[in-house]
């Protein structure tokens, strides 16, 4: 994909834990992280956790230490460890993130958008970022697949202000947990039919991404190429507006401290997230 681009929706899909908010998190890390000479500020309507949580995982991405660690579940933090929180937690405090965890309709969105992006974001590299799709609250009577179309209508008339990118995320339907589609290996890749409200969210994205851990479905072997499953997982690209190809990421998986590590193969660099 070349790096985050303006004037897109990308949707990242997955089946439930396999990793995708932690994904998104780490993102929103880079963006900031990796681009210092840009002017970026992120909106992230985290419908499904608490923004503290959010910050809990930043602070176990950068540290190294289980959630259950930093909250000193079993054991206290010893001095040196609680002094790296309290630096890297003003560290995270300066970052240009603003968090709405209050669940709302998409008029709520809409309204938070607009003001948002008029006193905070205009002439700024805009991120808007949705956890996730099926928490947005609907008007009374209203169907949740007309509130899933009104929030693309809304996502593609928010793409088109300069400089603005926006990342939403969904979650699969259950087809690709059928024993049909895990005893044959040809059908182990999610599809545009995996994901609930294909249609609407596949139409309005400009990517679509899944993010997926195979062993979670105690698949052996991933594909018809038999990838391996071992702690393991995979990113699918599975929709490029510009017609690139669809293509496979393979990642290690890092997410007890809500980290995905890219596996390198024949010494190729790593990539970073930037515009």
């Amino acid at each position: 994909m070349g790096g985050i681009e303006p004037n897109t929706v990308y949707t990242i899909v997955g089946i439930s834990g396999s990793g995708k908010s932690s994904f998104v998190n780490t993102l929103e890390n880079d963006l900031i992280d990796l681009n210092s000479d840009q002017d970026v500020i992120v909106l992230n309507f985290s419908f499904e956790m608490l923004s503290s949580r959010q910050v809990g995982r930043k602070l176990s991405s950068k540290l190294r230490l289980t959630t259950a660690e930093l909250y000193s579940a079993n054991n206290d933090l010893d001095n040196e460890s609680l002094a790296k929180v309290e630096e890297t937690s003003q560290q995270i405090k300066s970052y240009p993130i603003y968090y709405v965890d209050t669940p709302g309709t998409v008029e709520d969105i809409a309204s938070t958008i607009d003001y948002f992006y008029e006193n905070k974001a205009k002439g700024k590299k805009f991120i808007v970022i949705l956890d996730h799709t099926l928490l947005v609250e609907g008007q009374s009577r209203e169907s949740a697949l007309q509130v899933i179309s009104d929030l693309q209508k809304l996502f593609i008339k928010v793409k088109k202000l300069p400089n603005t990118t926006v990342i939403q995320l969904s979650q699969m339907n259950r087809n690709i947990e059928t024993p049909d589609r895990i005893n044959n290996p040809s059908m182990h890749y999610p599809m545009r039919s995996d994901i609930s409200s294909a249609d609407t969210i596949f139409h309005a994205s400009d990517y679509v991404i899944c993010i997926h851990r195979p062993e979670l479905l105690n698949i052996q072997q991933y594909g018809p190429n038999r990838l391996p499953v071992n702690n393991k997982v995979y990113l699918h690209l599975i929709k490029n507006r510009d017609a690139g190809q669809c293509s496979i990421l393979e990642f290690d998986n890092d997410l007890k401290y809500n980290n995905l590590i890219e596996t390198i193969r024949n010494e190729e660099p790593a990539k970073k997230i930037s515009f």
